[in-house]
């Protein structure tokens, strides 16, 4: 047996030698938070009259990894169980990794029944709609824009201060959020939707990135602004309108301020690659189709 002082020169041994010992070799491999993911999708989907545009699209999806962001109006015309086969037909080949916000066509069943049904949990909570979740080091949030379904969307109303609690309990380095209807839009049909500006506020309040919307049937790029559309390239949300899932196209208005690009006649996904103080962003065209579109942006 040791002595108490040769156990003492035994135990002093083993601690320098610990100390000094050389790190271990890392294994290379980034943490899932440096991980670059992928974000893919659009809106305005699959309609049963005419499936062309939603089987393009759903083709660029299976040829793409990623999470599958599907920016609401996904069956049209009215969100009924029918109307969801014609989804599940095309864009449901990737419903296992699809993440969904909800249109204003699918509450034309009540309650937005069968998008619920269909998605069940993916789609948050079926009494709110809106939901988050992590993607690698970004933050997600999808909201509603369906306001009068939630009690308002305003400064003050349930979903907005939700946005805020989820927000400050999620404080990372780069968020995003989407959602349906875009709070700036030169789309003929719709525009400009100062609905959703409360959203807009948070968002910009908590330094997110970027904010991506369907609603009108075209593809838009909108340089970094603030929540009342004054230019702002340190702070501001570069909003994209990504209504070209497949349902058809539409015609714009007068080009809204701080429009950078807009196209109305490819339909597309829009990929983005989330990095860890940044993202690239690239509009995948249906085969066929020359337009593209893509660019990089940095954290706040």
């Amino acid at each position: 047996m040791f002595s108490a002082n040769g156990l003492y020169l035994v135990v002093s041994l083993v601690l320098a030698v610990l100390i000094h010992a050389p790190a271990l070799p890392s294994s290379g491999e980034p943490s899932q938070a440096e991980k670059e993911v992928i974000l893919i999708g659009a809106g305005d989907i699959a309609d049963c009259t005419d499936l062309a545009g939603a089987e393009a699209t759903a083709k660029l999806l299976e040829a793409n990894p990623g999470t599958v962001m599907a920016l609401g109006d996904l069956a049209y015309p009215n969100g009924t169980a029918e109307d969801f086969k014609c989804y599940d037909k095309t864009w449901g080949r990737v419903k296992d990794r699809t993440r969904p916000a909800v249109g204003n066509h699918e509450f034309h069943s009540t309650g937005a029944s069968y998008y619920f049904q269909y998605f069940g949990s993916a789609a948050g909570d079926a009494k709110s709609g809106y939901y988050s979740y992590e993607l690698g080091s970004w933050h997600i949030v999808v909201l509603n824009s369906e306001c009068a379904e939630v009690g308002g969307c305003g400064a003050g109303s349930p979903e907005e201060k939700w946005l805020r609690s989820d927000l400050a309990a999620h404080p990372v380095g780069c968020a995003l959020a989407y959602f349906h209807k875009p709070r700036f839009s030169s789309g003929l049909n719709h525009g400009n939707d100062p609905e959703v500006g409360a959203f807009w506020q948070a968002l910009y309040d908590f330094n997110a990135e970027l904010v991506l919307n369907g609603h009108d049937h075209d593809y838009e790029r909108f340089a970094p602004q603030d929540p009342n559309g004054a230019a702002d390239p340190k702070r501001g949300i570069r909003e994209f309108v990504v209504g070209t899932g497949g349902k058809n196209h539409r015609e714009f208005g007068l080009p809204k301020w701080h429009s950078e690009v807009r196209n109305n006649d490819t339909f597309g996904v829009l990929k983005l690659t989330l990095k860890a103080t940044g993202y690239d962003w690239k509009f995948i065209p249906e085969a066929g189709k020359k337009f593209t579109d893509s660019g990089s942006g940095s954290c706040h």
